[in-house]
């Protein structure tokens, strides 16, 4: 593939900017010429991918609405999730798509507008998205750490207020984009950054609990610290297991988005290979959305076995 520059007086500071950037003639030209199997493989995916997440995420909360063996907090968090993966299947991916369309036949004024929204939308939701996760691998460390007074620590209420803190932040921080990109950027990839960090803290800090734990049961040593852990240890395992899950597909989904991105942002020359990567870097964090039901079904039993039971119910409703 043949490389071409696109040369801006300076760097990306604004919006505008970031927009005439990826909205130019040039660039279309060069990706109609050289990368637009590439582009086709990305609007497929995304049209795709909004399809599945849809469908996969509105099972997910019909199951999570009926699952009831699953503590009330725990279930919010989940059932946040699965609505932000949602909103990406229905808002986001589809405003991807339009962007990329009108990329494809020039149409630059539309191109600009969807770039803009799927830019904002995007953040906001997969900023909601990293806090919640961030906030389940907390949820399970607490598990783990306070024992019988998890429930009266980790209340609905407190998981209501994590909620809507994550909202706020992530709405704030993302229309940020259209005063100051270049603070939103920065501040968008060091949220991403953060919220991982804290992720595979609570999961090692995890591990080496359990297997703390595991080595007194083992070696019949009666501590403090042995009954400070009343939880039943297997199906714990099982839980964190589901929520480690959900984190790994998150950094692989995320991570090569945030270094691709922070590359770009600072650079005055794009060329159409760095162009192509990032979009499919996007497509990735897009593609996150569609994967979670997957990963719901797979690892919780009790949503496996209620996401079933709506289909089968679904399917007696058509027939009958």
């Amino acid at each position: 593939m043949a490389i071409t520059n696109f040369n801006f007086s300076g760097d990306v500071t604004d919006h505008k900017t970031y927009e005439q950037r990826h909205c130019s003639a040039e660039l279309t030209e060069s990706i109609q010429n050289q990368s637009i199997w590439l582009l086709a493989m990305n609007i497929f995916l995304s049209i795709t991918g909004s399809i599945t997440a849809f469908l996969g995420n509105a099972l997910i909360l019909i199951a999570l609405h009926k699952e009831s063996s699953l503590h009330p907090p725990s279930r919010l968090l989940f059932r946040s999730l699965a609505i932000t993966d949602l909103c990406v299947g229905i808002i986001t991916e589809p405003l991807a798509v339009t962007y990329w369309m009108s990329l494809m036949k020039a149409r630059l004024n539309i191109c600009r507008y969807a770039l803009s929204w799927a830019y904002s939308t995007g953040h906001v939701l997969a900023g909601v998205s990293l806090l919640i996760l961030s906030a389940i691998s907390v949820d399970r460390l607490l598990v783990l750490l306070l024992g019988l007074r998890y429930r009266q620590v980790v209340t609905k209420k407190r998981i209501y207020l994590t909620v809507y803190v994550s909202w706020v932040v992530s709405i704030v921080v993302s229309t940020m984009y259209f005063w100051n990109f270049l603070l939103s950027s920065w501040c968008i990839k060091i949220g991403i950054l953060l919220c991982l960090v804290t992720s595979i803290y609570c999961y090692t800090k995890i591990f080496l609990t359990v297997r703390h734990h595991q080595n007194q049961v083992q070696g019949n040593v009666q501590g403090q610290k042995r009954q400070a852990i009343p939880i039943n240890i297997a199906r714990y395992k099982k839980a964190v297991s589901s929520a480690l899950w959900l984190q790994l597909t998150l950094v692989v989904c995320y991570l090569p988005y945030v270094m691709i991105s922070a590359y770009i942002t600072t650079r005055s020359h794009l060329s159409s290979s760095l162009y192509i990567t990032l979009e499919c870097s996007v497509t990735l964090v897009m593609l996150n959305s569609s994967l979670n039901p997957i990963l719901y079904c797979w690892k919780v039993r009790e949503v496996r076995k209620a996401v079933k039971d709506a289909i089968r119910h679904l399917f007696q409703c058509s027939r009958s």
